[in-house]
């Protein structure tokens, strides 16, 4: 086989890990062997997953497999925007770093569900208080 370009992203958001290859072609997205369309029926989420390239005018020049796992459908469309800069980071010696750091895509979002406290109905919510 031929030396093949291939860049490789790591994303991460809540709970979802987006696992993504990146390699010269027409643009075709595939996630967990399902196309895009079919696997994010919901326009917005396909959307997120399209800002990096939108942003980097790289629409249309990588094919791109994705394996992601966990949390929600957006949590998944966020994660994989960020293994997507990623990886366009690796593809471009650094060049699109300052446009894709603007937009935030290359930082991760931190933000995940709080744990529930014991003696408690949730993690912030408490039981009625009474002074009786």
């Amino acid at each position: 086989m031929a030396d093949l370009e291939r860049y490789y992203g790591t994303g991460r958001r809540k709970s979802a890990v987006a696992r993504v290859w990146m390699t010269p072609g027409t643009g075709k997205i595939e996630i967990n062997k399902r196309e895009l369309e079919d696997y994010f029926p919901r326009a917005t989420n396909r959307m997120i997953v399209a800002q990096a390239f939108e942003l980097t005018e790289t629409d249309g020049k990588y094919d791109i497999k994705v394996n992601v796992h966990g949390g929600g459908h957006t949590g998944q469309a966020a994660a994989i925007r960020h293994g997507l800069s990623r990886a366009l980071l690796s593809s471009s010696d650094g060049e699109l770093r300052p446009k894709l750091k603007r937009a935030g895509y290359l930082t991760r979002d931190a933000r995940i569900k709080e744990r529930k406290k014991y003696g408690q109905p949730g993690a912030r919510k408490q039981f009625q208080f009474s002074k009786r």
